[in-house]
């Protein structure tokens, strides 16, 4: 039975602020009991209460995330420069999933450079496996381009069959594919799915300011940016058919992420993930 959990990037500034242990108990009284890390450091201090939160709260490690290499601007740790202290975290954790949050952006700029990361991606996971983890890709919408009429996911996929696929549906829709259909398609290869939802905001009263002073640059900004990350069920996806169609595919995590958060804390935003979820019947995966 699948587990729904939390990315743990949206709380970065509360794992800063008031540590790894009580943001993680603060999230448990919510009712969420897995959490995907990621955009934490893994130093000693923060290990260490990642494990208590382990044993006290019964918190879930579903994945450590890790890039492939370092990436200037990014942070985290990459398991071509750190592979052995991953691996000795992800089993001190007792976690058996390391995933790629995103495509590199130096990778993003030919089919080639793509084509090179899937065969070093393919490599590692290759190593992972004889360690007893799995190397998991999470996409975007960039991985909905086509190439000579095939999807950018799709090659990615093939090319590097060792590594599973992490499924973030707002990203799917937000690249013009259909979240239910995608995770049908790619099937067992899919072990976690991001459940972030996909709202169309209002636009704000300052575009219309702007478009009666002349501005129509400013107002088609405006216009142009009213797609938004949103709670679990405060958007337009269709979560039941999702969430059915991830427990048919045998995911083992659906991991509520929300990337902005418009004025609201993580925390509350967590909260009303919760409540909805919830409310459309889904206690019991919690």
């Amino acid at each position: 039975m699948a587990t729904i959990g939390v990315q743990a990037m949206m709380l970065k500034d509360n794992f800063a602020t008031d540590g790894a242990f009580e943001t993680l108990r603060q999230v448990s009284e919510i009712g969420y009991h897995a959490v995907e890390i990621s955009q934490i450091p893994m130093t000693p201090a923060n290990v260490a209460e990642l494990g208590r939160a382990r044993t006290e709260l019964g918190m879930d490690i579903a994945s450590l995330s890790a890039s492939l290499t370092t990436l200037p601007g990014r942070p985290g740790e990459s398991l071509t420069e750190g592979f052995d202290k991953i691996v000795s975290d992800a089993k001190t954790l007792d976690t058996s999933m390391v995933r790629i949050g995103m495509l590199p952006f130096d990778a993003m700029a030919s089919l080639d450079a793509v084509l090179e990361f899937c065969d070093a991606t393919n490599e590692m996971a290759a190593r992972l496996n004889d360690e007893g983890i799995g190397l998991y890709y999470h996409n975007h919408h960039i991985e909905f381009a086509k190439y000579d009429g095939t999807l950018l996911l799709d090659i990615i996929a093939d090319r590097a069959p060792l590594m599973g696929l992490e499924i973030d549906v707002h990203w799917v829709q937000r690249g013009g594919m259909d979240p239910v259909r995608t995770l049908q398609k790619y099937g067992e290869r899919v072990s976690m799915v991001h459940l972030k939802d996909y709202r169309i905001g209002q636009i704000p009263p300052a575009a219309f300011e702007a478009l009666a002073a002349g501005d129509h640059a400013g107002f088609m900004a405006a216009f142009g940016s009213v797609v938004q990350f949103a709670e679990v069920g405060e958007g337009n996806l269709d979560f039941p058919s999702i969430i059915a169609v991830s427990e048919e595919i045998g995911a083992r995590y659906l991991l509520v992420e929300q990337d902005e958060h418009y004025g609201r804390t993580p925390l509350e935003c967590l909260q009303t993930s919760y409540d909805n979820l919830v409310a459309l019947g889904f206690k019991h995966l919690f």
